[in-house]
């Protein structure tokens, strides 16, 4: 016996708005503002009259993708219990959970979304900054430079990392990044006799 009608069909427009999400991502972490409805509306198989049904604005679908992200994001950064590792463990863990998260992410980075400033605020804004503040406090990370650029510091670092063409593979992403937050782009230093 199959679901009644009115639930097959709920069932068919999610997947369509997800579909629809999953390739706005995509094609805005691609193309930036370059990228066009009729862009999104191609890369999701869709027709930009179906686009629109969903998502009457690009501001409407930008804040829905931003809305996701920062949920994806937040309950990444949630279990990768950052809190409770070294510093420098819970700087990778934090970089591989926003590299997780891909192309919404840095939709969520680039277009400066901020869903519900709250929501933002407790499952990325504070997890992050909290990580750097521990670790300026360990003498682990540079206190001469405020919390707020450092953290701000390590999310373009995470989206410049996952937007570079041709891409790294997750793992040397997350691992470059992770070091160049902690190490910085100087080179090795010479070992002294």
């Amino acid at each position: 016996m199959s679901p009644p009608e009115p639930a097959r069909r709920q069932a068919l427009q999610q997947r369509i708005a997800d579909a629809i999400v999953e390739a706005a991502a995509r094609t805005l972490a691609r193309g930036g503002d370059r990228a066009s409805m009729h862009d999104v509306a191609t890369e999701a198989g869709v027709a930009r009259a179906t686009l629109y049904r969903y998502f009457p604005s690009r501001q409407a679908l930008v804040e829905e993708v931003g809305r996701l992200a920062a949920s994806d994001a937040g309950t990444r950064l949630l279990s990768a219990r950052l809190g409770e590792v070294s510093v420098e463990e819970g700087v990778a863990r934090a970089v591989r959970a926003l590299v997780e998260v891909g192309d919404l992410f840095i939709v969520l980075a680039r277009e400066r979304v901020r869903p519900d400033p709250d929501v933002f605020e407790s499952s990325l804004g504070a997890p992050l900054r909290g990580l750097v503040e521990r670790g300026q406090e360990m003498g682990r990370i540079r206190d001469d430079v405020p919390n707020s650029w450092l953290t701000e510091s390590l999310v373009g670092l995470v989206v410049s990392v996952l937007s570079v063409s041709p891409s790294m593979g997750r793992e040397d992403t997350i691992a470059i990044a992770t070091s160049l937050f902690l190490e910085g782009a100087s080179g090795p230093r010479p070992e002294v006799d």
